[in-house]
């Protein structure tokens, strides 16, 4: 599975203090996941807090954003 990032994503990514690889294993290992809009969802838990994942699928997956929903 290959998974490409926006520039919006990897600047979101660094300023919210989020991981790539926290981002990786919450595509691979979703606590839960949806399709809205046309767009995929992804939220995980990963310890510190719950990240949402927006990205769209074709060939590859690719990042749109990645957020905060709640922090611990």
């Amino acid at each position: 599975m290959e998974i490409e990032f926006t520039l919006h994503a990897k600047e979101q990514i660094r300023e919210r203090g989020i991981k790539t690889e926290e981002v990786i294993d919450a595509i691979k290992n979703p606590d839960k996941s949806y399709q809205e809009f046309g767009k995929q969802y992804i939220e995980k838990d990963i310890g510190r807090g719950i990240i949402r994942i927006v990205y769209k699928k074709d060939k590859y997956i690719n990042i749109i954003t990645v957020y905060w929903l709640k922090i611990k």
